[in-house]
């Protein structure tokens, strides 16, 4: 049974793993190797440690927990943007959780937390062109691709990503 809580600080090392871990499955091509391999783990530690020593009021994070070990997470940004509203900022499951209904559950509940706070504002994220099988995932659970933006990745290598939109959360919620 996976059990979904809020975040403490407690499990920084844990997201930041998981964060890096799926990266480096997901990003190898796209971000650099030296970066994947080398740099990738001290980085997430260090952003989300800071995330979480100094949080935003409006950021709300949840993790997905099995027997202790933290095996995905949601992280949301409730006042980002006053057209789309709340940014889907991080979702990453344990690669032995994927398709098994675990990111559908995080992201009803980012759904959860943006309806809560403020019903009538929407949910967005960033995907990455390249990355097919969230982009599948994303529009299987009712994301519609908006519009396209250049960025700079943490290693400084440049990559288009993909706004995807669901301007109703509530559409996202589970029974």
């Amino acid at each position: 049974m996976v059990h979904l809580r809020a975040a403490t600080p407690d499990d920084v090392g844990a997201v930041a793993w998981l964060h890096a871990d799926s990266w480096q499955r997901t990003y190898r091509g796209l971000y650099s190797d030296a970066y994947l391999d080398d740099g990738v783990h001290a980085e997430r530690l260090d952003l989300w440690t800071r995330q979480f020593a100094h949080p935003r009021a409006d950021q709300r994070t949840v993790v997905a927990e099995h027997d202790g070990e933290i095996v995905g997470f949601v992280h949301t940004l409730l006042d980002e943007d006053d057209h789309f509203g709340a940014l889907l900022d991080n979702l990453h499951v344990a690669a032995a959780w994927q398709r098994r209904g675990l990111g559908t559950r995080l992201v009803a509940a980012s759904a959860r937390a943006v309806f809560d706070e403020g019903p009538g504002r929407g949910l967005y994220l960033w995907v990455l062109d390249a990355n097919a099988r969230a982009r599948a995932f994303y529009a299987a659970i009712g994301g519609r691709e908006a519009d396209h933006a250049a960025d700079t990745a943490p290693d400084g290598t440049t990559v288009s990503g993909i706004r995807v939109v669901w301007p109703d959360p509530k559409t996202l919620l589970q029974p």
